[in-house]
């Protein structure tokens, strides 16, 4: 079984685990995750190789963690690591796109992760305050302007709707 079947399994498994049981697993995974960021950010250009194994040594992780943070990160990497199909021994990298991780932070309302001090040399206020309206837009589903039959036909022919392209349909 790859490890990320393995990570899904125990971690939403609510048959053999008990409700405080499980939260208490997420707490400290969540602690952990914060620790790791929190110095992948001091070094941000950095990129970080190595097999799973060894990163989450290097981080001072399980596997299963390691595992969870390389499925946390994979959306923000600027290459996907095959997180699918990894096992202890499948190389990957953990170089990410600064915008791109704080953005994916916002969007996972991750705030003990997108508020940690290393952002602050990373980006000034005013573009984490701009980063975090474009996070927050990037999850807002807009709908098109209707378009009703006497309006005038958005192709530019100055014809109403209903007369031109609105014919078709």
């Amino acid at each position: 079984m790859a490890l990320l079947d393995e990570w899904r399994k125990k971690a939403y498994d609510t048959q053999n685990y008990s409700k405080d049981s499980l939260k208490r697993m997420w707490d400290d995974y969540f602690k952990e995750e914060k620790r790791v960021y929190a110095e992948l950010l001091e070094n941000p250009d950095e990129e970080v190789k190595g097999t799973v194994k060894e990163l989450a040594e290097k981080y001072n992780l399980t596997v299963m963690y390691m595992t969870a943070f390389l499925d946390g990160i994979q959306e923000s990497l600027k290459a996907p690591n095959p997180i699918e199909t990894m096992e202890e021994d499948t190389e990957v990298s953990l170089a990410f796109d600064k915008e791109m991780l704080f953005k994916n932070m916002v969007d996972a309302r991750a705030d003990w992760l997108y508020k940690l001090p290393q952002w602050n040399a990373i980006f000034d206020a005013d573009r984490q305050a701009s980063l975090i309206r474009e996070a927050r837009e990037m999850g807002t589903v807009k709908k098109p302007k209707k378009i009703y039959p006497n309006d005038p036909c958005p192709c530019g022919s100055g014809k109403k709707y209903k007369k031109c392209c609105g014919k078709a349909v």
